[in-house]
C-alpha cells in the first residue's frame, strides 16, 4: 500500500573505496611492528651467563672471538678476562673468557656467582696437562655457586694429528663419575669454528628445558 504524498526514494550506487597505496603500506607496517613486539613480550629474548675457563693455551679466546666476530683474531695470553655478548637462536650469550695461567687461576671463583653454564675447554693435544686439567675442573664443580650450572666442555684443537678424541677427553677428565651434573663433551677447532655452534646448541636447549 503507497500513501499520497510519500516520497519515493531511489537507492544510490555503493561508494567505492579509494585504493591509497602509501596508506595500506602504513597499516601494514604498524600491524607488523605491534605483532612483532607482541610476539617479542610473549618469547622474550633469554639471556645466559657463560664462564668459559681451562687452562692457558687451550683455545679460550680464539673460541670466544670466533664465536663474536667470525674470524681468527691474534691473541695473547689472557691476563684478567675477556667478555663478549654472543647472540644465537634467541638467546644472549653473555661470555666471560678468564685467563689460565696457573698463578691466575685462583681468581677464577670471582666470577663464580650468577653463572648458568661452564664451558671447560681443553686443548686435546696437551696430553702431558690433561690430569691438570682434570684437577682444575673438579675443583671447580666442588665450589656451591657452580652447583646449578650446566658444564660443557670442548676438546679443542681437533685438527692436530696426535689430538685426543671425545671419548678419551671424557674418560681422562672423569666426566662419567658427575652423577648429578648435567654435562655435555662437544669435538671442535676452533680456527674453523667447527662443533662450536652444536655446543652452543646443547646450552640453548639446556636453558630451555629450565622450569
Amino acid at each position: 500500500m503507497t500513501h499520497l504524498g510519500a516520497r519515493q526514494i531511489k537507492p544510490t550506487s555503493p561508494i567505492k573505496p579509494q585504493h591509497c597505496p602509501e596508506v595500506c603500506r602504513t597499516c601494514s607496517e604498524v600491524m607488523g611492528n605491534i605483532f612483532g613486539n607482541l610476539l617479542k613480550s610473549l618469547i622474550g629474548k633469554k639471556e645466559m651467563r657463560i664462564l668459559m675457563v681451562g687452562l692457558d693455551a687451550a683455545g679460550k679466546t680464539t673460541i670466544l672471538y670466533k664465536l663474536k666476530l667470525g674470524e681468527i683474531v691474534t691473541t695473547i695470553p689472557t691476563i684478567g678476562f675477556n667478555v663478549e655478548t654472543v647472540e644465537y637462536k634467541n638467546i644472549s650469550f653473555t661470555v666471560w673468557d678468564v685467563g689460565g695461567q696457573d698463578k691466575i687461576r685462583p681468581l677464577w671463583r670471582h666470577y663464580f656467582q650468577n653463572t648458568q653454564g661452564l664451558i671447560f675447554v681443553v686443548d686435546s693435544n696437551d696430553r702431558e696437562r690433561v690430569n691438570e686439567a682434570r684437577e682444575e675442573l673438579m675443583r671447580m664443580l666442588a665450589e656451591d655457586e657452580l652447583r646449578d650450572a650446566v658444564l660443557l666442555v670442548f676438546a679443542n684443537k681437533q685438527d692436530l694429528p696426535n689430538a685426543m678424541n671425545a671419548a678419551e677427553i671424557t674418560d681422562k677428565l672423569g666426566l662419567h663419575s658427575l652423577r648429578h651434573r648435567n654435562w655435555y663433551i662437544q669435538a671442535t677447532c676452533a680456527t674453523s669454528g667447527d662443533g662450536l655452534y652444536e655446543g652452543l646448541d646443547w646450552l640453548a636447549n639446556q636453558l630451555k628445558n629450565k622450569k
